[in-house]
């Protein structure tokens, strides 16, 4: 017996947003898994319609897209139509940690070395700039700021290294 698609969104939709909500514990993303499985499922509904139980059918299209990889992975990224919306859902504290981490590691480099990093992106000067304010070469104050953003990447990273990196001459 075949069934008709309209038909069958409008009796079993509510019950498959239901389920995908119990699936995922959101209901803004059983929303989204049930919208793309009903329009898969819209697509081949000739094949899907003329099951016996087309709602068991199409309630394992809603497990397998929950269970999928790719949909994990694409969930996980913010969406940018998103991004305005969990910036006002942010509580501030995220920011309150990462720019206090920042001001430790800043604290941990050479004088020189937090003073080119600090004028280049805080200030937003360039390289003939701070090396007027320090005194310096332009080329020095390239490699201060080389230097300071290697350390900041290591600390970021968890992984502090204190000694000096090897060339090839040395054992």
């Amino acid at each position: 017996m075949a069934h008709d698609f309209d038909d069958y969104v409008a009796g079993r939709r509510r019950a498959l947003l239901r389920f995908a909500t119990v699936l995922c514990g959101q209901p803004w993303l059983a929303d989204d898994i049930v919208s793309d499985v009903l329009g898969r499922a819209f697509e081949r509904w000739q094949h899907i319609g003329a099951l016996d139980e087309p709602h068991a059918y199409v309630r394992r299209m809603v497990v397998n897209d929950y269970l999928s990889w790719r949909r994990r992975l694409t969930r996980t990224t913010p969406r940018p139509d998103l991004e305005p919306v969990l910036r006002l859902v942010d509580d501030e504290t995220s920011a309150h940690a990462e720019r206090d981490a920042m001001m430790r590691r800043l604290e941990a480099l050479p004088r020189k070395q937090r003073v080119a990093v600090v004028l280049r992106y805080y200030a937003g000067l360039d390289d003939a700039d701070i090396a007027a304010q320090l005194g310096c070469a332009q080329s020095t104050v390239r490699s201060q700021i080389s230097r300071a953003l290697v350390t900041l990447r290591l600390d970021a990273d968890g992984q502090r290294n204190d000694r000096r990196p090897t060339t090839g001459d040395e054992r």
